[in-house]
């Protein structure tokens, strides 16, 4: 050691809530990484689908330039990423009966997701519900929970905790048809069609 005392930073504690803490590291003017932000990240829960949460954690819109300084201080315009960005994102899906509730209302649930899940909610489609395709490669963490990964063909994989789907541009819905929630970690890459 070159006897200086180090200074330790005490980074943000985790508890029940927010969902997640979101700790950006950069470089400063000197070259040196620091931490820009230590910040809790409540998840954003929907008042139409009970039990539906969702924790924008960053997202790049296209190849981000690191000679610049990263920020993302406003809700993007897209949760998409467009070729060469990335979004992260977890969300907590509730079971499909949810949604088959009689008092579930579809509409409130579309008007809601619109607003929030910018650029991917609109690429949900009427017919089947649940069903989407973006021109992103995913990758879709199970983190806590079961799921079932519906493809276009009608063929569906169980997933568990630590499963791990990679997902290339292609037609697809999750469906929970547990009893309990399932959370999920995304990793979106914006790519060319």
């Amino acid at each position: 050691m070159n006897g200086t005392a180090s200074k330790k930073k005490e980074l943000s504690k985790r508890g029940e809530k927010p969902s997640a803490y979101r700790r950006v590291v950069t470089g400063n003017v000197k070259g040196k990484s620091v931490v820009q932000s230590d910040e809790p990240l409540p998840a954003y829960e929907f008042d139409s689908v009970p039990g539906y949460e969702h924790t924008l954690i960053w997202v790049n819109p296209a190849t981000p330039d690191l000679s610049k300084e990263q920020k993302f201080d406003r809700y993007p315009d897209s949760v998409v990423p467009g070729p060469g960005g990335t979004s992260l994102h977890i969300v907590t899906l509730p079971p499909d009966s949810v949604f088959a509730d009689p008092s579930f209302d579809a509409h409130a649930a579309q008007k809601e997701a619109l607003v929030r899940l910018r650029g991917l909610a609109d690429h949900f489609e009427k017919e089947d519900p649940g069903m989407h395709k973006t021109n992103t490669v995913d990758y879709s963490v199970v983190y806590d929970g079961e799921i079932w990964l519906e493809l276009d063909d009608g063929e569906t994989l169980h997933l568990r905790r630590g499963d791990v789907v990679v997902q290339n541009g292609t037609r697809h819905a999750w469906r929970n048809k547990g009893a309990k929630p399932v959370t999920m970690l995304f990793f979106l890459n914006g790519a060319r069609a």
